[in-house]
């Protein structure tokens, strides 16, 4: 059993570094086969429909390991923006250790490689959107930002986060990441205090309060 685990995660991590690399359509089956160096049985073993289904494993497993991240910031930092800062400067880290490889986007996947060709491809990238926008959105609202601008501050911190990677990929420089996260905590530091603005009761009626 061991084995047999060994072989798919080693299907999958080849498949994902591949890809990420050269593209979907840039990679062969008989490629990921070699570089995995596991029995071309094995790989339709697991992934019976071929290319497309570990291609959506690869997606699934970007989601599994992003989601964990995302959570583990908000487990170490109360504050959103902080936690939100924190994530994005690791993903940095994790770019400059790996020299950027096997590093790509999630939108490289949706936009470039897969929308236009696989319906289960782009729903497999939409959904993991959905569930990294529903864990900020719903990050955010604990915060004390209503329901509509928490969903649209994730959807901008989401777009920053996937727009800065591409450029740090295209340039091999972390830097666009760094000021991602920068101008991100400014974003929602600056909302969260008008938030609480909009909920403090007005100067006159502070008075009566006080009085």
């Amino acid at each position: 059993m061991a084995g047999k685990a060994n072989s798919r995660e080693a299907i999958v991590k080849t498949a994902t570094r591949l890809f990420s690399a050269q593209g979907y359509h840039g990679t062969g089956l008989n490629q990921i086969i070699k570089e995995s160096q596991c029995p071309k049985g094995s790989l339709y073993y697991y992934f019976p429909e071929g290319k497309e289904e570990l291609a959506r494993e690869c997606i699934e497993q970007i989601k599994r390991m992003v989601s964990g991240k995302w959570q583990e910031a908000f487990e170490r930092f109360e504050h959103p923006a902080q936690a939100i800062q924190y994530h994005i400067e690791m993903m940095a880290e994790e770019a400059e250790k790996s020299n950027f490889e096997g590093f790509a986007p999630l939108s490289f996947w949706n936009a470039v490689e897969t929308c236009s060709i696989s319906v289960s491809l782009r729903e497999a990238c939409q959904n993991t959107i959905d569930e990294w926008h529903g864990m900020l959105s719903q990050r955010l609202q604990s915060a004390g930002l209503d329901a509509d601008r928490a969903a649209e501050t994730a959807t901008v911190v989401l777009s920053m986060m996937e727009g800065s990677l591409i450029i740090a990929m295209t340039k091999q420089d972390t830097g666009p990441i760094h000021a991602a996260s920068k101008y991100m905590g400014i974003l929602v530091e600056r909302l969260l205090d008008l938030s609480r603005s909009d909920q403090s009761p007005p100067r006159s009626e502070r008075h009566k309060i006080e009085d």
